[in-house]
């Protein structure tokens, strides 16, 4: 069975959001990748100093077929540099992994489809 990891940003971290709606999406979106027959977990991050151990201990955990990155991280300029910093440790500490990009959090399985 393949495996993808997915890397967002933690909703609970984003102001004026309603976080726990979101997780929820989020969570969904998790389980539907079960459904396309793909192992998933995702990881979510802030922008701090816990994201580069929060996401190096999940690149490592396992050998990951691709890691899909939330747009979440790649559509807020502010974010770039995390966006930098995730991309460059999945390549580090995942690099048979391929990466892919999804358009929202309810598109995950299709981003991880594309690579598989």
């Amino acid at each position: 069975m393949p495996s993808a990891l997915v890397v967002g940003y933690d909703p609970q971290a984003i102001p004026g959001v309603d976080g726990e709606a979101l997780r929820a999406a989020l969570d969904a979106e998790l389980t539907r990748f079960g459904a396309h027959g793909i192992d998933a977990a995702m990881t979510l991050v802030v922008f701090d100093e816990s994201a580069e151990p929060t996401l190096v201990a999940s690149l490592t955990e396992r050998p990951w077929d691709v890691v899909v990155v939330g747009g979440g991280i790649r559509k807020a300029e502010q974010l770039l540099p995390l966006f930098e910093q995730i991309v460059n440790l999945i390549h580090r500490h995942a690099p048979q992994a391929a990466i892919a990009f999804n358009t929202s959090g309810g598109d995950s399985v299709e981003a991880a489809q594309r690579r598989l």
